[in-house]
């Protein structure tokens, strides 16, 4: 393995040459230079993995010669020594992208500590990463094969999202594969969680968790306070918990995060039920049995959720909250542009109700072009395709906007996605849905040890078509798959992200609660 090159410019370099013999006792090759004009033209000549640089040097001083060296070689790292403890001089090099900063004098130690802190500080990250997973990983199995209850399995969820961010810029690929497998292991475990406690949940016969139709009554409503401050209810369509950690940072430099809360979706988790769930707080059948003109049926041709607005009025009056509020959908790039210049006039109500498509637009795209496949080829790299488009994004300008006024802010989501590899075989007419992870008709034909089945919806409140209507549900990393032309269609839409069924990240979603730093 080649040695780690130093290059360590001082004025006054025979002085340190105890510290060089320190440091190549250690196995590091150190050049030497007595200038800034040296140094950059050392730079320039040969590899260096870090320059180390003295302020004070007559000629050109160590702070021209970073900006030189930064602005040629940007990737160098450069730790900047300094006699002074000015704060012009500190700020001068911090704001020069310095790697670190040292005050004279130095002892060999000091350099050894900023050399491993630059050097080999993702190397230690990621063997503390990977150990700490390590040691974890056995409870993290034990758990998975304990009955847990639904807050228990939240707290699992969170665990396994921490580490696959913890993990996902290792080089060790060998442990990455551990974590998927274990992922796969727990949520083959929650679909069966699921399928034993679903139907009792929903019918009160059992403690339930927080759900789509009970969350504004649970984590919203009690968030309306009385001062002349909105509140914002942010709701990004199909935004997985793994997501929204990966966004945190970016928002955490406006807000602080009052409470990272888990709900469960109800099923299917797609955006017709468990959004109008959401907002109409009230079951499928019973938005369709009380507002049967707000209720629109899969197989009819009109929007699906066109009458939120109106079903999250009603929800507030029911709970004695007669109020004024809004209701936004941006479904693309000018819809957000047109809403960030209008904040302004969302400032006179009680609670202001924006939901974002972008997340749902881009799964779906994933599985329909080639190239967004390319940039979203797994979880990892579909988190940063969103962080991007976030970071870049009309809904961040909404939310800095929401913060400069001192404004509290809940962020949540309908639904999940999950990434599908395992066919199941289902036969059905031509009148079976075209979602891969539920479907419902009449005459369904498949293993019922493969699906959650529900021959009776009424008992988990979905409307049926006929009395011979009938819902199932893929479970885990599954999909449902015609044998007609069966291998064409498993190539076509295995490794695609989906949302239907029942797996973690399709049913335990985030809802945060914000507090404005400002």
């Amino acid at each position: 393995m080649d040695k780690t090159t130093i290059l360590w410019a001082d004025d006054e370099i025979d002085l340190l040459k105890p510290h060089i013999i320190f440091l190549e006792q250690k196995g590091y090759e150190v050049v030497t230079a007595n200038s800034g004009s040296d140094a950059i033209d050392l730079v320039r000549s040969r590899h260096f993995d870090i320059v180390f640089l003295d302020e004070q040097m007559p000629g050109v001083s160590g702070i021209e010669a970073l900006e030189v060296i930064k602005r040629e070689y940007p990737n160098i790292p450069v730790v900047m020594i300094t006699k002074s403890e000015e704060e012009r001089i500190m700020e001068d090099a911090i704001g020069s992208d310095i790697a670190d900063y040292l005050i004279k004098p130095v002892n060999p130690n000091q350099i050894l500590l900023s050399l491993k802190r630059n050097l080999e500080n993702r190397k230690l990250r990621e063997e503390k990463s990977s150990m700490g997973y390590q040691q974890e990983f056995r409870q993290i199995a034990m758990d998975i094969n304990n009955n847990l209850g639904s807050n228990e399995w939240i707290e699992l969820y969170k665990k396994l999202v921490r580490w696959d961010l913890e993990l996902q810029k290792s080089t060790d690929e060998g442990i990455k594969q551990i974590l998927i497998d274990q992922k796969q292991e727990a949520d083959t475990a929650f679909t069966r969680f699921v399928e034993r406690n679903y139907v009792d949940w929903i019918q009160g016969k059992s403690e339930k968790p927080v759900m789509s139709h009970t969350l504004v009554r649970d984590k919203v409503i009690p968030r309306i306070t009385e001062d002349d401050k909105p509140l914002f209810f942010i709701v990004i369509d199909n935004l997985r918990y793994d997501q929204w950690k990966a966004i945190q940072p970016i928002l955490e430099s406006y807000f602080r995060v009052d409470s990272d809360d888990v709900y469960y979706s109800i099923l299917p988790t797609t955006t017709q039920y468990a959004r109008n769930a959401l907002f109409a707080g009230l079951m499928p059948l019973e938005i369709r049995r009380r507002y049967p003109k707000w209720w629109v049926d899969e197989e009819e041709e009109q929007t699906k959720n066109q009458y939120e607005a109106e079903l999250f009025g009603e929800q507030l009056k029911r709970f004695g909250k007669n109020i004024k509020y809004s209701y936004n959908k941006v479904l693309n790039l000018q819809a957000g542009k047109k809403l960030y210049e209008q904040m302004s006039n969302l400032m006179k109500n009680k609670i202001n109700v924006i939901v974002y498509n972008f997340v749902d637009m881009l799964s779906h795209a994933r599985t329909e072009m080639e190239i967004i496949r390319e940039l979203a080829d797994d979880e990892e790299a579909y988190r940063s395709l969103m962080y991007s488009w976030f970071e870049h994004s009309s809904l961040l300008d909404m939310m800095r906007f929401i913060a400069e006024k001192h404004c509290d802010m809940i962020v949540t989501t309908d639904h999940g996605s999950t990434y599908v590899q395992h066919p199941v075989r289902i036969l059905g007419d031509r009148e079976v849905n075209t979602n891969l992870r539920y479907k419902y008709g009449k005459n369904l034909k498949y293993n019922a040890k493969e699906v959650f089945e529900i021959k009776e919806p009424e008992k988990i409140f979905l409307p049926r078509v006929n009395l011979s209507t009938s819902y199932v549900f893929a479970g885990a990393g599954d999909f449902f798959a015609y044998p007609n032309n069966y291998n064409y269609y498993v190539n076509y839409y295995r490794n695609t992200f989906q949302h239907g069924g029942i797996s973690m990240s399709e049913m335990l979603v985030p809802v945060i609660y914000l507090k404005s730093k400002r």
